[in-house]
């Protein structure tokens, strides 16, 4: 019996390491320092052009991003204003999307699009 209860345990934790899909991530940021629309503009842009973003400003206050990473694509929509921005899933191709979940680089991407959004607000230079 004891070697069945391994078994399935070493099967389980298998199987989760396998796991490539997670939910969804949107952010939504708060921006506590005194900045201009352009200025929060700017620093979304920097961080895209940084990530390899094509970033489109479409309207006063809402920024397409676009990425292509081999076969995998994914379009966002940021929505900003001088006192927070948001980012928000479009579509994508080849991620795997399904029911609220997609490929867990996608989020990864994410990640580090908010990152830098955030360091280039709180640095003294922003445009």
């Amino acid at each position: 019996m004891e070697k069945n209860t391994l078994f399935v345990m070493v099967f389980v934790f298998a199987l989760a390491g396998c796991v490539r899909t997670a939910p969804v991530l949107n952010v939504s940021e708060p921006i506590t320092a005194h900045h201009s629309a352009d200025e929060v503009k700017a620093a979304i842009l920097w961080a895209g052009i940084k990530h390899e973003w094509v970033m489109t400003p479409v309207a006063p206050g809402i920024i397409d991003g676009h990425l292509k990473q081999r076969d995998h694509m994914a379009n966002i929509r940021i929505t900003y204003s001088p006192t927070g921005y948001s980012i928000n899933y479009v579509n994508s191709q080849n991620l795997m999307a399904d029911k609220g979940q997609i490929h867990r680089n996608y989020n990864r991407w994410i990640q580090n699009l908010d990152h830098d959004i955030q360091l280039k607000l709180s640095s003294k230079q922003v445009n």
